[in-house]
Order: C-alpha cells, then structure tokens, then sequence
C-alpha cells in the first residue's frame, strides 16, 4: 500500500512538474494543459502548436521572470504558513528519525500535503534545487501516514522504524528510477541498523512503488525517469585518464559546495531566518535573470541532463551541440553553466522551499563532463592517428561525450552526498550499460579518495552537524578506550517509589534539567526499580491535575503499594490516565504505568564505543549505568557525541577563524542592506513618493547558529523542529 501511494505520488508530481516548468516559456494551442513534449508529440522539424507568450523576446524574457517569481512566492508561502518542516530536503531530518528520535510533525499529513504542492512549484521557479531530495521525505510522510492507520505500528517505534527506512528507499526508487539503488541508498546512507528482514520489506517496497510509477507512464515513453538514456557503444582504455580527472572534480566540487552552503546557511540562520517568503522570491528572481539568456541554464535540469546524456547519432542536436563548427562555443557555454550553477546551488540550496540538491549536482557533474567529452573529441579528431588514439576503431565513432556526462553526474553526486556503491547502481540501472559499470566505478572511487581528503560526511551529515541533532553515526569508527562511567553524568535526580508529593513532583520538573529520572527503592540506596522521562511524567501530572480533587499534598507512587487493592474508594482509570484513589481527607497518585520497568542499563566499566554501538541499533533515550543494582549515573547521545568531539579536538586541533567568518558575514549583510535601501530610494524617486518601501523591513534576524548539541527538546524558532527519543 505504502510503495503504490508513493508511486503514484510521484508520477503526478513528476506531470505537475513538467507542465510548470514549461509554462514559463510558452503554451500550447492544441490544449493548455500540455506541456511542450506532449503537445509536439511526434514533431521532428518544428512544432507549429507550441507558442511563446509573445512575439517580442523582451516580454518572453519578462514573463519567463514573473512566472518564476510567482512560483517561488507561492511555494515559500505555503511553506512559512501551513507546514514549515517542508521547507529544504528533510534527508538529515529522516536520518535522525530513523536513528531513534521523533519530531514532532515533520512526517505529518500536513508536511505530505505542502511538501507536494510546494515541490513542483520551487522546481518550476528555475531555483537551482531538484525534487529527487525532498522526494525521499514525501516518500517518508507517506508510510508514516499509512502506518499510523495500523495499531501495529502506530504502538511499535521499532516497526515504525522500518517502515520508515522501507519509504526512504521507495524515494529514492522512483527518484531515479532504480529500486535496488533505492534500497542500496538506504542501507548506505539513511538506516543505522538494517537488518536481512528491513531489506526484504524495503525491496518489495521499491518494488511496488517503481512498478506503479511504470504503469502510470508521466512521460508516455516507457522511462521511469527523463534522463533515462542507453548507450550502444563501449569505452576505450586510454580514457581512463579522463574518468579520474572527473572523478577528481567529483571531489573537489562536493567539498567547496559542503563548504560555502554551510557558510550561506549560517549567514540565513543569523539574519534571514524571518524573511523566508522574500528570500526564496528575490533568488527565484535573481536566477531566472542569470539563467535566460543561457542555452543549458533556461531549461529545467532534468531535460538538460537528458540531452546531455544523449549520443551525438541518431538523436536531436540541441543548438548545435554535436557539430564541430560550434565545439568550441558549446565547451565554453558548459564551463560557464557549471560555473553558475555551482554558485546558484550554494545559495538556494536550504531555502525556506522543498528543495534538494541532488539533480542540481548531476547537472553540474554533467555540464562539466559533457565539456570534458566535447575537449575528448577535439583532441582525437585533431590527432586521429596518434598511439593515444590507436584503440579506436577508423570507421565508429570513437569517443561519445554523451558518457562523460553521465559519468560526471555520477562523481557530482557522490561528492556532495559521500556514497559509492548506491550511485553506481543507479547510474546502471539508468543506462542497462554493463560496460560502463567498471569507468563509474573508477570515478566514484576517485570521487570518494578526494572527498575524503576534505572532511568526512557528506551534505546531509553536515547539515546534521550544523544544526546541532544529536546523532551517532554508523560510518564512523572510534576506539576511545575508556569506560563509560568516565563519559556518564554521575548522580542523577532519583524518584523514589514512595515518599513524594505532588508538590515535591512539580519542583523536580520545574528545577531539573533532566529528561528523565530513574525510580529507584530509596534515595539513600538507590536500587534500580525502573525509570521515567520527563514526557511522561509531565503528562502524566497535567492529566492529574485535569482530573481535579487532587491537593499538592496527594502521596505519588511509581511502583503499584502493596496496600492499594484495600484502598476504596478508586477512581476508574485508563492506560492513559494516573490511577488517583482518594481515602476520606487524604489522596495518592499511582503513576507505575508510566514507569518503564526494564529500561536499558550498563555496567560502569562497559567500553564507551559499545555503548555508542547501543544508541544506533536499539535507540534508547539514556541508558542507565549500574553496579551491583544501584544506580551511578547515566549517559545520553549527548553525552557520547560531546566525548567524541573533545576527543578528536584533542587529536586534531582546529584554527578558530569564527571572528574572521563573522566580520565577513556582518560585511555582506552590510552590503544587502545597502543596496536595499539604495534600491527603496530609487522607488520612492520613480514613483514621486507615492510608493515607499521601508528600509527597514529586512531587519537583522534575531535567529543565532546553535553550537551545541541539542538535547532533543528545545523549541527551535527558525526551523520549528522539537526533538525527542522515542
């Protein structure tokens, strides 16, 4: 059920998307509702029903910046006012979810429902951001959805867990057209813990989801995906020389974007976190400018990746794109879009949209592998008969540019997102190429070796660091060599099962920083009994405290007392409701059911990495540290990541440049407002005071970048995001 809405889903938005993106150009006569492919369906030389809006290119050029404009409005609108976990790719949300922690509302049937109707517009506005990202969170919504249909799992965070690997997976699927590398993406990339039974039910998943997406047909050629192409010729040893110098810009490309978008992310948290709706607009404005006038950047990016992807014979040619007269212009026309677009992508990509970022970079590793194809070509029709070239064969073609473009989208993506094995299966199942497996797997694996030169993570790791989640990744190894009781916070707030008030309940609430307490039999003793997190029992006392009749004075139990069968008279309780008994003046609370009777413990001298191994397979909230049943403290991921970074500080001492990181962002704000107030005056001036636009409307954000690590309950303003363990 899950796979076919996920299907489904995605072949409407995939239609909805295309008709968006080329409305912004023309119509088409024969019926408004068709895009430009359909409407010239069959068309070779011409296509006499598609229009531009106008005759005067000036006012195409107009048109094509207001569309854009209004697409991006609409789409940050409803992002800021109905779901803002919509906005951006929700992939390092999704890992942090899997990996145990709940946010509250970012797989909700609210998010599901903007996020598919902002997604095709943000595309369509031009911004540089693809839908294959934010594809992987509305696949997510979708089983969360359905699952919470079904008691089995809406009462299971462990079976829940799998549904929601299973959908990431479908996402990617019907992303790229490619199941296993769905499932392969999954393993790699989203899932701390996938077992033999998760991958069956994820593949069947992808299954049904790719099958539904087959029969729903969006681009009526029997192709899950636009830039789908198939190669009939093989590759030549000598370009292996090429393929590393692509793999190396794989490389190189992932780490200066990783870099900078984090760079342009603090600078959108620090000032422009209120003014998501104007900043999505302006950069939908602003790249609709830059990219008209440019052959490769007007087009959306899947369309130019599929006539990147294409061999020269027997295909359309784009503008000239496979004649030697226009070589040179075509190679240098690719360097300037790759150029542009890298810088485009740096800027847009974490806008208050659903955007992501990984058909951006195909597009990018295409651009700039297609030009290293056409300067391939030039090279071997120059020199045809050096010993370089002397594998080719005089009467074939010899070099296809088409294949550098594919394997330069293959070492982009595995820059920006640091996976191997799932990109080379993807990149497979989009050709059928058996031959150009081995080349991708030769640039994925430069890609890797560079990328891993500059930092390890990709994007979606990054951005989990950036933003403070406290999540453990499985790709990383440690050998600390400690025990966890260094790593522990000793002497935690106990509850004791018996001896407390209500009032003594609401000071520990109001006072502790805890998020949770262990019951233990006494203070003094501290023997284990169990444990309950703060959660619980807040809601717990406010449910109390709706029930009315209950003084601050009311004795709370939280093991069932021996004596509470004779007690009488009982008010009737439900699971989720305290069990209050009152007894003539006096009154107890029994809140036992909320207590967690077997909650995850440690002995102190447990090494610290097995306790972080713990966290990622079996997702606890805390695990309690005890010797010989008492308690001794308790340790959190937190705890752990703290360790982990004071650790590798000491390893590897860092320069703090963070004074000179602020004096350019203060600089750079400095100038936006400048020139924003310049801009202000010049309508004022144009309109003879009848228009003002105040300059102060754009005012420092009062959002700052969180350096620590969240604990998983912090109300987050910018972002709207409240974290808690499951």
């Amino acid at each position: 059920m899950i796979g076919a809405a996920i299907g489904l889903n995605a072949a409407l938005l995939n239609i909805i998307t295309e008709w968006l993106s080329d409305i912004k150009l023309g119509y088409c006569t024969t019926g408004f509702y068709l895009n430009q492919n359909f409407c010239c369906w069959g068309e070779d030389n011409g296509c006499p029903q598609w229009h531009r809006w106008t005759p005067i290119a000036p006012v195409n050029y107009l048109m094509y910046i207001l569309t854009a404009a209004m697409f991006a409005f609409t789409s940050a609108t409803l992002v800021k006012s109905f779901a803002p976990y919509a906005a951006g790719s929700g992939i390092s949300e999704i890992k942090c979810i899997i990996a145990g922690f709940v946010m509250k509302g970012f797989l909700g049937w609210w998010t599901l429902l903007i996020k598919s109707i902002g997604l095709p517009l943000a595309i369509a506005s031009g911004l540089s951001v693809g839908k294959e990202g934010p594809s992987v969170h509305y696949a997510v919504c979708t089983g969360n959805v359905i699952s919470r249909l079904f008691d089995k799992y809406k009462r299971n965070a462990s079976k829940t867990r799998e549904i929601l690997s299973a959908s990431s997976a479908a996402g990617v699927a019907v992303a790229f057209g490619s199941p296993i590398g769905g499932v392969l993406f999954s393993l790699e990339e989203m899932s701390p813990h996938f077992p033999l039974k998760t991958m069956w039910r994820t593949y069947f998943c992808c299954l049904v989801a790719t099958a539904v997406l087959s029969a729903m047909n969006p681009f009526r050629t029997g192709q899950l995906v636009m830039f789908q192409v198939r190669y009939d010729r093989s590759w030549h040893f000598f370009e292996v020389l090429f393929y590393i110098i692509i793999g190396i810009f794989g490389g190189l490309y992932g780490a200066f974007v990783i870099k900078w978008n984090l760079r342009a992310q603090a600078f959108r948290k620090k000032y422009l976190s209120k003014h998501g709706v104007l900043e999505a607009t302006l950069l939908a404005v602003g790249t609709a400018i830059i990219c008209f006038p440019s052959i490769f950047l007007s087009i959306d990016m899947t369309e130019s990746m599929e006539i990147l992807f294409k061999e020269c014979e027997g295909g359309e040619d784009y503008h000239g794109l496979c004649e030697s007269k226009h070589r040179w212009s075509m190679f240098f026309s690719l360097i300037l879009a790759t150029a542009i677009r890298t810088s485009l992508v740096i800027i847009s990509y974490g806008c208050k949209v659903p955007a992501g970022i990984f058909v951006p970079s195909m597009a990018i590793g295409a651009s700039f592998g297609r030009a290293v194809g056409i300067l391939v070509e030039a090279l071997h029709d120059s020199y045809p008969t050096s010993a370089f070239f002397s594998a080719c064969d005089p009467d074939l073609p010899c070099i296809t540019p088409g294949t550098y473009a594919f394997l330069g989208s293959a070492a982009a993506l595995s820059g920006i997102m640091h996976i191997t094995v799932s990109v080379v299966v993807i990149m497979f199942e989009l050709t059928g190429a058996l031959t150009y497996i081995l080349p991708t797997m030769i640039v994925v694996g430069v890609t890797k070796a560079v990328g891993e030169l500059f930092g390890k993570g990709g994007i979606a790791d990054r951005m989990i660091w950036f933003n403070g989640f406290p999540f453990l990744d499985n790709k990383e190894e440690h050998n600390f060599g400690v025990p966890v009781s260094q790593v522990m916070t000793a002497d935690p707030v106990t509850l004791p099962t018996t001896g407390c008030t209500m009032a003594d309940i609401e000071a520990i609430l109001g006072d502790s920083g805890f998020q949770g307490f262990p019951v233990v039999e006494e203070r003094n003793a501290k023997i284990l009994v169990g444990y309950i997190g703060r959660t619980e029992l807040r809601y717990a006392v406010d449910r109390v405290k709706k029930h009315g009749g209950v003084l601050p004075t009311a004795r709370c139990y939280f093991a069932a007392p021996a004596s509470a069968a004779s007690l009488a008279p009982a008010t009737p309780s439900t699971p989720l409701t305290p069990a209050v008994t009152i007894d003539g003046s006096s009154s107890s609370v029994d809140f036992s059911r909320f207590v967690d009777p077997t909650p995850v413990s440690v002995h102190p001298r447990l090494p610290l990495e097995t306790v972080m191994d713990m966290f990622r397979k079996i997702g606890p909230r805390v695990i309690l540290i005890e010797y010989r049943g008492k308690v001794l403290g308790l340790v959190t991921v937190k705890d752990c990541l703290k360790y982990q970074f004071k650790a590798e500080a000491h390893e590897t001492p860092r320069v703090d440049d963070r004074g000179a990181v602020e004096g350019q962002e203060e600089w750079l704000w400095g100038l936006i407002m400048r020139g924003a107030g310049w801009a202000s005056d010049k309508v004022t001036t144009i309109s003879r005071g009848r228009i003002r636009l105040n300059s102060d409307v754009i005012r420092r954000g009062s959002g700052s970048r969180r350096t620590g690590i969240m604990d998983g309950t912090e109300d987050v303003p910018d972002d709207g995001v409240e974290l808690n363990r499951i």
